[in-house]
């Protein structure tokens, strides 16, 4: 779970800071690696909640 959290957190980081930029400068390009990072970021979250039920359900035969 801590992996889990350093990856949330450098995302939340990679995120803010690209909108941030984003606001200063008005490039688009800020938004929209904002964007890529945050669709990243819900793929590996789903990818590792998907795991975690994998697991729950094929504990049982192991």
């Amino acid at each position: 779970m801590l992996v889990v959290r350093l990856f949330g957190l450098l995302a939340l980081i990679g995120i803010g800071g690209s909108l941030v930029a984003w606001l200063l400068t008005g490039n688009p390009r800020y938004r929209r690696w904002a964007w890529n990072c945050f669709r990243v970021g819900l793929m590996v979250v789903l990818a590792f909640l998907i795991l975690l039920v994998l697991e729950r359900l094929f504990e049982p035969f192991a």
